[in-house]
């Protein structure tokens, strides 16, 4: 059994239950985020995800998310410096025991410059490309993220499995 899911356009209320999108200083909504770090270790670099690491659909093609991450000591930055590319996520209270927690997993659509925050324990996967070239991404998170990142295999019997679904449309940054 494999749900499949249509990865969607990133906007402040879909993406809400995983975080928050940053605004313009400007905005009043500025600083109503917080990062948390309870590592004291906050760290930046620049990361990528080839289009060679995630899993494809032999039958549809489609993108597989068999496996998600996450980080319960700390919130993640991602800033997609060039793109396009696709994020899945679900919530950070739900544990993967039952084939119904798959209803949970959200799949957006990143261009570049688009920029994210992940809460503490949001379970995600990618961004990762979806042309031929790496998605290169702005990171910040714990310094020692890899003492922390809990991951589970969605490809176990009894889950299944996501395949997430991009538009034909979405792939071709000239239809953004």
């Amino acid at each position: 059994m494999t749900r499949s899911i249509t990865a969607g356009r990133l906007d402040a209320a879909a993406w809400a239950p995983f975080g928050w999108l940053p605004v313009p200083d400007t905005d009043p909504a500025d600083g109503t985020g917080r990062l948390a770090f309870e590592w004291a270790d906050p760290h930046v670099n620049v990361i990528s995800h080839g289009p060679e690491e995630p899993t494809r659909s032999p039958a549809s093609g489609a993108l597989v998310c068999d496996r998600m991450y996450r980080h319960d000591t700390h919130t993640q930055v991602l800033l997609a410096l060039d793109g396009p590319s696709v994020i899945a996520v679900a919530p950070a209270a739900i544990t993967f025991a039952a084939p119904v927690d798959l209803e949970s997993v959200r799949a957006f659509l990143l261009h570049p410059l688009d920029a994210l925050v992940l809460h503490r324990g949001t379970w995600h996967w990618g961004p990762f490309p979806l042309g031929d070239q790496p998605v290169h991404l702005f990171n910040v998170q714990g310094l020692r993220y890899r003492e922390d990142n809990a991951s589970v295999d969605l490809s176990v019997p009894g889950l299944g499995g996501v395949e997430v679904v991009v538009p034909l449309r979405c792939r071709r940054p000239e239809a953004w």
